[in-house]
């Protein structure tokens, strides 16, 4: 098994890494401009989580309470999981293509393949149309399901909330090869914080010492 990369920042809750990229993009980041309005853009970014609950204590308290219950109670009654809405349709059926049964087929055959990638982008369709999350990377090492997540822009504010149901996504693969999920990596190019919020997040970080990565 390759060494661990010393560039990407490991984090041992969904929590922490939040509060760890509020920080980033706070503290590095310039004035920019998306489609809804004025942005904080911060540099691109890599980290992996180790450990992803609703319950998390840091979420309960600084995170928007209002949209993590329905989240987490639709989950317990069947509700809408991570594989409904746009992105998730395109998980399991871009052009008729069932993406991750692929993947486990192809993990299955070829445990060791670099090849395990899913993409969620539609060559050609509107630019209003394309998704936030534009591919996902499964791979088997060291015994365990590795999952990379990559966006192309995120409004990290609320970035836990893509974070969480992600991994349910990872443990569903897991659990159909048979492995525990490892870590949960994601990379964002254009993290950034709406300048509507930015008085939140200046509170939140104000809140809260630095955290340190482990």
């Amino acid at each position: 098994m390759a060494a661990a990369d010393p560039a990407v920042r490991r984090w041992r809750t969904c929590g922490e890494a939040w509060i760890a990229l509020l920080r980033h993009v706070w503290s590095a980041g310039e004035a920019g401009m998306e489609d809804q309005g004025p942005i904080i853009e911060g540099p691109p970014t890599h980290f992996e989580i180790a450990s992803l609950s609703w319950e998390d204590p840091l979420l309960l308290r600084h995170g928007e309470r209002e949209l993590m219950p329905c989240r987490a109670r639709g989950r317990l009654r069947g509700g809408p999981g991570p594989e409904d809405g746009p992105s998730g349709l395109r998980l399991r059926d871009r052009n008729g293509a069932d993406q991750l049964r692929w993947v486990v087929g192809l993990l299955r055959a070829r445990p060791w393949t670099t090849s395990a990638w899913i993409s969620l982008v539609i060559p050609g369709e509107p630019s209003g149309a394309l998704p936030c999350l534009v591919a996902l990377s499964f791979r088997i090492r060291g015994y365990r399901l590795g999952m990379t997540a990559l966006f192309r822009s995120q409004d990290v504010v609320r970035g836990y909330l893509a974070y969480i149901p992600l991994r349910e996504v990872q443990a569903r693969v897991a659990e159909e090869l048979g492995l525990p999920a490892g870590p949960l990596r994601i990379f964002v190019d254009v993290p950034h914080i709406a300048l509507a919020d930015a008085e939140r997040v200046a509170g939140i970080l104000t809140a809260l010492p630095e955290p340190h990565a482990a």
